[in-house]
């Protein structure tokens, strides 16, 4: 007898196929790149300082002694911090996701810088800088996820007229029925009213002589 098997619980892995979770990751990969080295460029053509690839892969440069190194260590915290944020929330928007794949993004970036400059990052400005961007990344992008998480969904687009028209359909039908209630008992007085009026006094005795006579 084949074994029934159980459907998987919503928000489960299985949903999400491996190729799409690495496409997700490449997405993001490439985006933290990107907004790095735009913010890098600007930087540097703004300071009047030569940009080169070693912003944006190296490490030698972020450290705290420095002026230019405390302005590097924000720009990469904005970036992985803010903008990386917002970007999970726009591809992922899945609140238990996102530890997983901040941490998955900075830990390439370590790989890739390590391969880059051949020596593991040795400024502790660079680790500091590193664990601020994947707190804030972290923090900013579950807060976010879990606020779309929690949005009401709507269905044809017409969920809160649907649910005044609702409302107003259950008012207008209370009102219906404390109005017929209220007419109905206001129609039974005028015509016990009306009733009273209908009725004649006559005089029994005078009715007895006549049937006697």
């Amino acid at each position: 007898m084949a074994r029934r098997r159980r459907p998987p619980r919503p928000g489960a892995l299985s949903e999400l196929p491996p190729l799409k979770i690495l496409s997700q990751i490449l997405a993001l990969q490439a985006l933290y790149y990107l907004f790095a080295f735009i913010l890098l460029l600007f930087t540097s053509l703004a300071s009047g300082t030569p940009f080169t690839l070693d912003l944006v892969f190296g490490w030698s440069q972020v450290r705290g002694d420095t002026t230019q190194g405390w302005l590097l260590g924000f720009i990469w915290v904005l970036d992985g911090g803010l903008l990386i944020a917002l970007s999970i929330i726009q591809l992922i928007s899945r609140s238990k996701l996102v530890p997983d794949f901040v941490l998955s993004l900075h830990f390439i970036h370590l790989v890739i810088t390590y391969l880059y400059t051949s020596s593991v990052p040795q400024h502790s400005a660079w680790w500091m800088t590193m664990f601020i961007s994947s707190g804030v990344s972290i923090a900013l992008s579950t807060w976010g996820c879990r606020k779309r998480e929690l949005k009401p969904i709507a269905f044809g687009g017409h969920s809160t007229t649907s649910q005044q028209q609702a409302q107003e359909g259950g008012e207008q039908a209370g009102d219906e029925e404390q109005g017929f209630t209220r007419g109905r008992g206001r129609g039974r007085a005028r015509g016990d009213e009306a009733g009273r009026g209908e009725y004649e006094m006559v005089n029994v005795g005078t009715e007895e002589n006549r049937r006697v006579d």
